[in-house]
């Protein structure tokens, strides 16, 4: 046998041990007591902790939420793509506090510029069923920006407290889309639209929209309007004509949502989670927070797994362009959009 094909044999043989060295492992992970495996490269959650920040009762408990950043459903957390803010899970806390017993009251702290319509009123629904159905009571804590969706979630708080200097408010709804029409023509960049009916490329980058159109979007997007006014109305206890003085999209800061009835004092985090026990005697109650955690081995392994087999940092920006659906739609949000 010559040179060459003992090299390939040894080759090969290196190739066999290897591929079964992966497979065993692969199959000790999958092994139900050493947890689950597909979970862990798919990035869910093995379990749901609670982990206690303060408070010796745990028969009388307080639940702290928290929403910080955009409110946006663009999916799950995972060992390779983290994400600021994770609805999925978030509504699982709120579905978590509907069934639990022991919990007695709510501390959402928000720090957010708003997001999707949607998304809000998934939030806000949720909050809603829970007030009605626990009659526990719900207090809020802005942070450095509650504003526009941030503030709808807030809206049916029993209490809402602030920062002087929070920014929030901008009640309204905004859609906006892109028209590179004149761009497009000079680079020599042509579109060839075929459609089923006149309007179904409403909003079309490389078209004008029509005055129908427009008329279209504008009376969705006063309903949509109309809405979030009402959901305030029923949350503060105001007025359609006291809602509307400030709901024109305007910001404001902690102290003048107090004076607009927008809010109920100025505090801190600290403040809010004091006022909460002394109203409803919750003073040595347990408050605890939810989070997610693959735990202990698992979280290093499934790190180290991500960092061996996971995507390149060009891949993973591939993969968010591809993901990523841009089309138009309405939104509770303040700032750039």
């Amino acid at each position: 046998m010559n040179v060459k094909r003992w090299v390939a044999l040894v080759v090969a043989g290196v190739l066999l041990l290897f591929s079964l060295g992966i497979n065993t492992i692969f199959a000790l992970f999958k092994a139900d007591f050493l947890g689950n495996f597909d979970s862990l490269m798919a990035g869910n959650s093995l379990d749901v902790y609670e982990n206690v920040i303060e408070g010796e009762n745990f028969d009388k408990r307080i639940a702290y939420l928290k929403v910080d950043g955009t409110i946006q459903d663009i999916g799950s957390s995972t060992l390779w793509q983290p994400v600021a803010y994770d609805h999925q899970f978030f509504l699982e806390q709120l579905d978590n506090i509907l069934y639990d017993e022991t919990i007695q009251g709510v501390v959402l702290s928000v720090n957010s510029p708003g997001g999707g319509v949607k998304e809000s009123a998934d939030i806000y629904k949720k909050l809603l069923r829970i007030k009605e159905e626990r009659q526990i009571p719900i207090y809020v804590s802005m942070d450095s920006m509650a504003a526009s969706g941030g503030y709808y979630i807030s809206a049916p708080a029993d209490k809402i407290f602030a920062h002087r200097d929070t920014i929030t408010g901008s009640i309204g709804v905004i859609m906006q889309s892109i028209n590179y029409q004149e761009l497009a023509e000079k680079v020599g960049v042509k579109f060839e639209t075929f459609k089923s009916g006149e309007h179904k490329d409403m909003l079309s980058p490389m078209r004008e929209v029509t005055a129908e159109e427009r008329a279209m979007m504008q009376d969705m997007i006063n309903e949509t309007y109309e809405e979030f006014v009402d959901i305030v109305e029923q949350g503060r206890n105001m007025s359609e004509a006291e809602v509307k003085k400030v709901a024109d999209g305007r910001i404001l800061g902690g102290t003048k949502a107090l004076e607009a009835g927008l809010i109920d004092e100025i505090g801190d985090e600290e403040a809010t989670i004091a006022a909460l026990r002394e109203d409803y005697g919750l003073e040595d109650a347990a408050l605890f927070e939810y989070s997610y955690d693959m735990g202990g081995w698992q979280s290093y392994v499934g790190m180290k797994i991500g960092s061996m087999f996971g995507p390149s940092a060009e891949e993973k920006m591939l993969m968010k362009i591809m993901t990523d659906y841009s089309a138009p739609k309405m939104m509770y949000l303040y700032g750039e959009y």
